[in-house]
């Protein structure tokens, strides 16, 4: 298993000293956040500082903010780091979607292998996070799991996850009334046009879609 060592990078909205006065903003999400993290920074610039926490590897490479919940359980901390925050959007569930195999860890293309967190453990798991979440007095906003093709290049994930995922995970934000911006349904008419071919990632227009409506459920808890 490679291992990797965290860092927070701090991706500020100009090249100044922030502003204080600004609200500050916290994203937490996999690679698909960080696909339209560089969009919701520039159409907020001036308005809001905004932040997310990364993976770099041993090769200084910057890998996705998080994994899933069994993860964000051990290094929820580590993404706070301890600061004021006015807004947090996150984001957790294409990574719990994966098959790991059961001896390795490893990720699978067995689809008979068990998920990295099944829809319970999901569950489990996110409640702890929100609950850690919601000790920062910060607006909070849910961003649904977004949806993926049937068949993908490499198939670690079944078919139709994100749609059972999400339903566990809308249950629970509606249980701490927390605000849910649904990523998933707002991109799955446009999945084909959005998405790359046969990926659970976006093509940069699709990112820049998602940075829109991201920024609109943030200014809408300003």
């Amino acid at each position: 298993m490679k291992k990797y060592t965290l860092m927070f990078v701090i991706i500020l909205l100009s090249c100044s000293e922030p502003n204080q006065e600004l609200p500050k903003i916290l994203i937490i999400g996999d690679s698909i956040s960080g696909g339209y993290f560089p969009f919701v920074e520039e159409i907020l610039k001036g308005k809001a500082k905004v932040f997310q926490p990364n993976f770099i590897d041993e090769n200084g490479k910057t890998k996705g903010c998080c994994g899933g919940t069994t993860q964000g359980i051990k290094e929820i901390d580590f993404f706070l780091h301890n600061k004021k925050w006015d807004i947090i959007h996150f984001n957790f569930g294409l990574h719990d979607i994966k098959h790991i195999d059961p001896v390795t860890g490893k990720n699978s293309k067995n689809l008979n292998h068990p998920h990295q967190a099944s829809p319970e453990e999901y569950e489990r798991n996110l409640i702890l996070i929100i609950k850690k979440l919601k000790l920062t007095g910060a607006k909070l906003i849910f961003a649904t799991t977004t949806p993926y093709p049937d068949k993908l290049g490499k198939q670690m994930r079944s078919p139709g996850m994100p749609k059972i995922y999400n339903q566990v995970a809308l249950r629970i934000m509606n249980k701490y009334q927390i605000k849910i911006n649904d990523l998933y349904n707002l991109v799955l008419p446009r999945l084909s046009e959005l998405q790359k071919p046969n990926n659970v990632h976006f093509k940069e227009k699709g990112s820049e879609f998602l940075a829109n409506q991201v920024v609109k459920s943030i200014i809408e808890s300003l």
